[in-house]
């Protein structure tokens, strides 16, 4: 396994037993078998937990004992007797119950190993899974979204079953930090010999790499990879406990982060291919016309990161009849009839007249792009078609109505000048009214403005502020007011406070539904890699790069930049008089231009 960044974003190696390499299918198990077989592709690590949140003891406290044996690591062996194990007990007015914590948010599900319980025949209890404490200890309601209940419909979270005597067993598939165990018959004793979680994922090297003179915006670069990490199963998901599906526009960020810390990875390329499938034309991927759009700009990324034209030509005809479908529903005064669902992101639903006017910016920021994928396919109609559309659309310039989200995309599009955009609306209130979708697109709309000491003060604030709240790994949705007063999310939630977990959250995600784990709010980690370090491939097919970085209010950075090529290394410190002095390291073949 790759050592280090792995481990090291972890902070749980002393807790880490690999398993053996995995080997290659048994030839009883061959195709000339006639029995159809897949190997997994992901790794597992069995983790030992590292702390006892809290446990319900009984009156006497007396019904959990030897707690302690659950924190030292084990050998995934089950054995006769008592020892060493953590005895739970159950009367016939009280059950004993232990919450655990792991470390860190992880994506896969739960081993016990037993020692001998009192009676022969299975045990029956509760398993409850949690990306917090609050939703560990959490009641489940799955016939309806709200604050305060959490919901196994898209990962089963809460299980009851039957643990065997002396033997063990591996349940759950979802993503977690915490684990409540709860004996649910009357006088029992069971005998917990190790109680590990399974993280499943994708074994790959951290090829980019990110550091700086500020240890709060270095955690926060190392959070941002670690989310997308667990995400990349076998497809790239938006999140490991909910949305466990492939999701056009939330690949976004997802791709820009991939490709800065992990390179060209096939995991992008699978997940775009798939949704072709899912979704072929007319329809607009995942039902969302906006997320059809943003499949346009995903194809034109990730050709400008990896130069794989044979990738490009297989999506040809995807493109192009994409393109003609778009070209149908924009009529020669600019309106557009796409879809009558209009959606950015969540929170920016409640302003439906700035989501118009981002929606339209998003459509020529698409065209813009799918302009030039027309080009480098040789389809110069196609081109010109896309040109054609983005003036149609640009008849219409409506207002942002004060939506960070829409401000940003009109910017980013070149319908609002830079300037305007951050001094109106984006930088106003710090990292109020920020996303952690189109957060990202709002930093990138700062840098445009070269405004990177106000984005790098908001990445503290705002992504700060989740770490501050026990964060692991980014959110679904945060809010910089939920703070206040609220209790983190790796600790029970003493009265008088809030649970920031479980008493917030909106539309689909109230409550404990409410993803702690979503691959959307990873942007920082690029927008880091891409303007403080200032790597940027100009060119895949000359392999020309560029290098211009932004410190900003930090004194120095460093790190490396994975490309078709090589890995890029850079390191650039401030002088006494202001100006930058850089060190850079090239690939062999590649160039580097202004």
């Amino acid at each position: 396994m790759n050592k280090s960044t792995f481990l090291r974003i972890c902070a749980l190696a002393a807790c880490f037993v690999p398993l053996a390499a995995q080997a290659e299918i048994p030839p009883t198990w061959s195709e000339t078998s006639g029995i159809q077989v897949r190997k997994d592709e992901m790794a597992r690590l069995y983790i030992t937990p590292t702390r006892i949140v809290s446990t319900y003891a009984g009156t006497d406290g007396k019904l959990v004992r030897n707690s302690e044996a659950l924190l030292r690591q084990g050998n995934g062996q089950a054995q006769m007797g008592q020892n060493n194990c953590c005895l739970m007990t159950s009367t016939e007015n009280e059950k004993a119950s232990i919450v655990l914590d792991f470390g860190r948010e992880l994506h896969g599900g739960l081993k016990l190993v037993m020692g001998t319980s009192s009676y022969r025949t299975p045990s029956l209890v509760r398993i409850r899974f949690g990306e917090s404490v609050g939703e560990a200890n959490s009641q489940t309601d799955n016939t309806e979204w709200r604050v305060g209940y959490a919901t196994d419909d898209h990962a089963k979270r809460d299980i009851i079953l039957e643990i065997p005597r002396d033997g063990m067993m591996e349940l759950g598939n979802t993503g977690f930090r915490f684990v409540r165990i709860d004996l649910l018959e009357n006088n029992r004793t069971i005998a917990l010999k190790e109680a590990s979680a399974i993280l499943r994922y994708r074994d790959i090297p951290y090829l980019g790499s990110f550091q700086c003179n500020d240890t709060l915006l270095n955690r926060i670069w190392e959070t941002g990879a670690y989310t997308v990490h667990l995400n990349m199963q076998e497809y790239l998901w938006d999140g490991i406990k909910r949305d466990r599906l492939v999701w056009l526009g939330d690949l976004h960020p997802e791709l820009r982060t991939v490709t800065r810390v992990f390179g060209a990875n096939e995991v992008v390329a699978r997940s775009m291919d798939l949704a072709c499938q899912q979704y072929p034309l007319p329809q607009w991927m995942n039902g969302m016309s906006a997320y059809s759009l943003w499949y346009l700009i995903n194809q034109h990324d990730w050709y400008r990161q990896t130069g794989d034209m044979d990738y490009l030509r297989q999506h040809a005809s995807y493109i192009s009849g994409l393109i003609h479908l778009i070209d149908n529903k924009v009529d020669a005064d600019g309106h557009e009839h796409l879809s009558p669902r209009r959606f950015l992101d969540w929170p920016s639903s409640g302003n439906p007249q700035g989501v118009e006017a981002g929606y339209r910016a998003l459509l020529i920021w698409a065209m813009q792009n799918a302009t030039h994928l027309s080009r480098l396919l040789g389809n110069e109609e196609d081109a010109a078609l896309c040109q054609d559309i983005e003036q149609r659309v640009k008849k219409i310039i409506l207002p942002h109505n004060g939506l960070k989200q829409a401000a940003a995309l009109m910017e980013l599009a070149g319908t609002m000048p830079a300037d305007q955009a951050c001094d109106e609306v984006i930088s106003i209130g710090g990292g109020k009214g920020f996303s952690t979708f189109y957060g990202y697109y709002m930093l990138e709309a700062l840098a445009k403005a070269e405004a990177y000491d106000t984005a790098l003060d908001i990445i503290r604030q705002f992504w700060g502020g989740m770490i501050a709240m026990g964060a692991t790994t980014f959110w679904e949705d945060f809010n910089l007011e939920w703070m206040e007063n609220a209790a983190p999310i790796d600790q029970p939630v003493p009265s008088g406070k809030k649970d920031i977990h479980g008493d917030f959250g909106a539309y689909c995600y109230p409550g404990f539904r409410h993803s702690l784990c979503h691959g959307w709010a990873s942007g920082p980690t690029a927008w880091l890699t891409d303007h403080v370090l200032g790597v940027e491939i100009v060119d895949p097919a000359k392999r020309q790069v560029r290098i211009t970085p932004h410190l900003g209010n930090l004194e120095w950075a460093q790190g490396t930049y994975p490309t078709p090529w090589g890995v890029i290394k850079v390191s650039h410190k401030r002088k006494a008089n202001g100006k930058i002095e850089s060190s850079v390291q090239l690939p062999k073949g590649v160039k580097r231009v202004k």
